[in-house]
């Protein structure tokens, strides 16, 4: 999945309008979409100690987390990455949205550099098992924080745009997660294995 293979026309203004706003559609309202917000910064301060500094956002859309977190923290740098030729085209300038999709970072993301808090939010299970593996590991490289990773799993209920495919077992994810390096926090909360000594033994999931 990568910028030049998926289709500007699926994510374009029509795409967002539906599933960011439309009541009838939106996966989240606003005052869902804020505590969503709070609990993923809180919880990344409250592992870092301090407050983030630096954003990733990974198949980001308008960017919104970034227009949410500098609210909050308007010192943050934020930098969203996407696929959508209309978002980076709309949004690209005002709010650091980089056209991209999750196995593009080692080129849109300077060599080398890291992020306090790294979402992965309502884009990971249109992945292909081989995608998504690539792109966690590419992740992964990228977090030297939190990582929020939504992902749904076989069984569960979900919402909003579905047109991906099958989830698998939520075993499978748990064993993905774990090889690209991740140790979970629980509630979709992740630490790298480097920074996994932030943990107590009962913190980790």
């Amino acid at each position: 999945m990568t910028a030049q293979s998926v289709s500007d026309k699926r994510y374009d203004a029509r795409y967002f309008e539906k599933w960011y706003r439309d009541p009838a559609h939106r996966v989240r309202t606003p005052a869902e979409f804020n505590r969503q917000v709070d609990f993923v910064l809180h919880l990344a301060e409250w592992v870092l100690e301090r407050p983030v500094a630096r954003v990733l956002d990974v198949g980001c859309g308008e960017g919104q987390w970034g227009v949410a977190l500098r609210k909050r923290r308007p010192k943050v740098a934020y930098v969203g990455v996407d696929p959508s030729r209309w978002a980076v085209a709309k949004h690209g300038a005002r709010r650091g949205v980089r056209l991209g999709s999750i196995t593009d970072l080692d080129d849109v993301i300077a060599n080398g550099e890291q992020f306090d808090l790294v979402l992965c939010v309502g884009m990971l299970n249109y992945l292909d098992a081989a995608t998504l593996r690539s792109g966690l590991r590419q992740v992964a490289r990228r977090s030297a924080g939190l990582a929020y990773l939504e992902l749904f799993a076989k069984g569960d209920a979900y919402i909003g745009d579905t047109d991906w495919p099958p989830p698998k077992p939520a075993a499978w994810y748990k064993s993905t997660l774990q090889s690209a390096g991740f140790v979970p926090l629980g509630m979709q909360c992740y630490l790298t294995r480097g920074e996994a000594d932030r943990l107590s033994a009962l913190e980790r999931g």
